[in-house]
């Protein structure tokens, strides 16, 4: 419908013929936070792409007999989801950005010796020594 679907473009009046409601059901629907557009700075309703779905997604749960309480916890989870698909789009964007702009990755392996650098790929020979700590013993 819309590349932005949370862009607030809708005025009531088109809102309303989207959603085959009557712009007074959405005022009440906003009234009491089942389904909020946004303002415009005089305070007018602008509904998004994403309103308009939650609208027609209202009016067919209520047709099929579902309370209005209950269409408002189903909208605030459907919300959540929404957020946290979202969310792990931006991580894995971010992952893929952090594995891409990486030298190299770093792998390291620690001994008797300390923590070493290793190349990628390159195998340890596993050591058998046994390597004893000393609180205050410290050698250079």
């Amino acid at each position: 419908m819309v590349e932005d679907e949370d862009a607030p473009i809708f005025a009531i009046a088109v809102a309303a013929e989207l959603s085959a409601m009557h712009p007074q059901t959405l005022r009440q629907y906003d009234r009491i936070g089942l389904v909020v557009p946004g303002r415009t700075r005089g305070g007018s309703r602008r509904y998004s792409a994403r309103n308009i779905h939650q609208l027609r997604e209202v009016a067919r749960l209520s047709a099929e007999g579902m309370s209005l309480p209950a269409i408002a916890r189903l909208l605030d989870l459907e919300d959540e989801v929404w957020m946290l698909r979202r969310r792990v789009l931006d991580l894995e964007g971010a992952l893929r950005a952090e594995r891409e702009n990486r030298p190299g990755v770093r792998v390291f392996a620690a001994g008797a010796s300390g923590v070493i650098p290793v190349s990628s790929g390159r195998r340890i020979r596993r050591s058998t020594d046994v390597v004893l700590w000393r609180p205050g013993r410290h050698s250079d």
